[in-house]
């Protein structure tokens, strides 16, 4: 027979850590006699971050005794007292590799369903101080488990725990961790933890994409359970030339270039929406410039065409604006990126603003190249007809659709603009106008522009009834940062060489941000620590090299991994948690 050995509840604080400031609820202190369970937790409990924790599906966290005694063998301590690995139920009995997904258990006046198994991130470690201990949950198959609260009522230290129900399909906590987490996914496992209704719906997700990734093939490698997968490995290692075969002046500030093989090959398929990263040598004594442009041509024309904006502090695009010149040569990584079109018949909604127009573009010749029947709706906003690149392009491409609907706004247009004809509506493109559409549910959009644009017309789609995960966005620059626990600085610095003595490692090159900078390691651990110290906004949640929120495109070089991952990421990724540049003279290009 199980026993709650322990409620152990905490409210929020917040906590130092590497000279920032972290909110947590993960130190859980042991309390005399009986506590409410409620819906969402326990009476003087709360969590610090509830996209991650928390919530009537992670209403209760549970460990075992019997694992903090394992930890104290493996850490050599004797400090892991109930409580330490921040869960409200310390319990006698239950052990993951036992206890099933879907289980109910009935403690003191409250009943319980089990959910999922822990999400694994740095806030134990931080608790533990120990930083490898989201790895070694994993690693160790001893996770802990969450429960949602099927039946309020008081619990009580020393009471038993009494099965009352069994998950269907008998699948345990370690089981379905590992599933995740681990290499080796197996269908008939991923088809077994979906037929299982209590298994939360973070998870389900995971399951349903891990699910889809098997039937693709999985090309790309990589998790796709946790991370957006590749459609296949990238077509060519770091740089290479290639050739360029046109200069065209799309708008007054846009300019395309066409470009193709020297040799005169078809260049590989780019998938419609991927991005070209390119390397441009401005004079012999200048640093290399990289950045990363949307393509924006036919995906199926054996070249590539990317189209630039000349911005008036942009080192690059006035350089190819003021030097770009058939026969020249550009350097360039393959196409990359998980900005794509989804295949299949439902509906699509394009919705871009000025020079975002180009990837969807891309999707709009791929849609027209098809002669596909499905719904498009080609919602776009400029200033006026002089700042609107593609204009009869997307108008030719759009006819050639049987069932395309298009919504032009020009936000100040001028005389010659002619209403009905260049544009069909006056005044920005708005949620407003967007959430009048009439969208339909099942429909997949895809939006690009500003971040500020990106947010709102988001919002607007969920309004209309688009479920979140058919909403597709490709930001101008970095990615929003995900830094879980922390907030965003209240003046976000732009991008910068570390504070400090210059490092006389390798180059390490943020593309994204515009920023090269010298490999320290007598200074940062890792190159997500680099990039931290450059204010270059990251994505992490573990950083063990566990989770895989930090993965990403290497554009060029090699890592090398300590501790090496779980898994490892997709071919031409690497995870920036637990890795540093290799040796070498190219140093690394990280998509960052």
């Amino acid at each position: 027979m199980a026993t709650l050995v322990s409620v152990n509840v905490g409210m929020p604080k917040d906590v130092p850590w590497r000279g920032r400031t972290v909110h947590t609820g993960v130190w859980k202190h042991p309390v005399e006699g009986p506590r409410r369970v409620r819906r969402l937790n326990i009476d003087g409990d709360g969590q610090g971050d509830l996209a991650g924790h928390g919530g009537e599906m992670r209403a209760v966290l549970v460990y075992q005794l019997d694992s903090l005694r394992h930890w104290a063998r493996e850490l050599d301590r004797d400090d892991l007292n109930p409580g330490c690995f921040g869960e409200n139920f310390t319990v006698d009995g239950l052990p993951d590799d036992e206890v099933c997904v879907g289980d109910r258990y009935r403690v003191g006046g409250a009943v319980f369903e089990v959910t999922q198994p822990r999400v694994t991130c740095y806030r134990v470690g931080l608790r533990l101080d120990e930083p490898r201990m989201a790895a070694l949950l994993v690693a160790h198959r001893r996770p802990g488990f969450y429960l949602r609260v099927v039946q309020e009522g008081e619990v009580a230290a020393g009471q038993e725990i009494t099965k009352v129900a069994d998950g269907p399909e008998g699948m345990t906590v370690a089981e379905i961790d590992g599933l995740l987490y681990l290499p080796g996914h197996r269908r008939e496992q991923v088809e077994r933890a979906l037929r299982i209704p209590a298994l939360s719906p973070g998870w389900q997700a995971s399951m349903r994409a891990l699910r889809d990734a098997d039937e693709r093939g999985g090309a790309g490698g990589g998790n796709a359970g946790l991370t957006e997968p590749a459609a296949a490995p990238p077509a060519w290692p770091g740089f290479r030339p290639l050739r360029v075969t046109e200069v065209r002046a799309e708008s007054a500030t846009v300019l395309s270039l066409g470009l193709a093989d020297p040799e005169g090959r078809p260049l590989p398929r780019a998938l419609p929406g991927q991005f070209l990263t390119v390397r441009l040598r401005p004079g012999p004594e200048a640093p290399p410039l990289v950045r990363s442009y949307s393509l924006s041509g036919d995906p199926g024309a054996g070249g590539y065409r990317i189209s630039v904006k000349r911005e008036p502090d942009g080192r690059a695009s006035r350089y190819l604006h003021a030097h770009a010149a058939v026969g020249g040569e550009l350097e360039s990584a393959a196409p990359r990126g998980t900005f794509r079109l989804a295949e299949g018949d439902d509906p699509v909604v394009l919705a871009s603003v000025g020079v975002g127009a180009t990837p969807v573009l891309a999707m709009l010749h791929a849609l027209a190249g098809s002669g596909s029947g499905r719904p498009v709706w080609w919602l776009y906003g400029a200033r006026d007809g002089g700042e609107h690149p593609f204009a009869a392009e997307s108008r030719r491409l759009l006819a050639a659709l049987p069932a395309a609907t298009t919504r032009i706004c020009y936000s100040r247009p001028r005389p010659a603009d002619r209403l009905g004809t260049d544009y069909t509506d006056a005044g920005r493109l708005t949620p407003a106008l967007v959430g009048g559409l009439g969208l339909p549910a099942a429909a997949h959009a895809y939006v690009c522009g500003p971040a500020g644009f990106m947010d709102d017309l988001t919002a607007a789609l969920a309004a209309a009834g688009l479920d979140p995960s058919r909403v597709h966005t490709e930001p101008f620059g970095s990615a929003a940062a995900i830094t879980p626990g922390i907030g965003a600085p209240a003046a976000a610095r732009a991008p910068h060489q570390p504070p400090g003595e210059p490092g006389t490692g390798p180059a390490v090159t943020f593309a994204r941000s515009g920023l090269t900078v010298p490999w320290r390691p007598e200074r940062e651990a890792t190159l997500l620590e680099l990039a931290e110290a450059c204010d270059v906004p990251v994505r992490w949640s573990c950083r063990t090299g566990v989770c895989h929120t930090c993965e990403l495109s290497l554009l060029a070089g090699s890592v090398a991994y300590s501790p090496e991952p779980v898994e490892p990421p997709a071919e031409g990724n690497a995870l920036i948690c637990c890795s540093t540049p290799a040796q070498g003279p190219e140093g690394v290009v990280l998509d960052l």
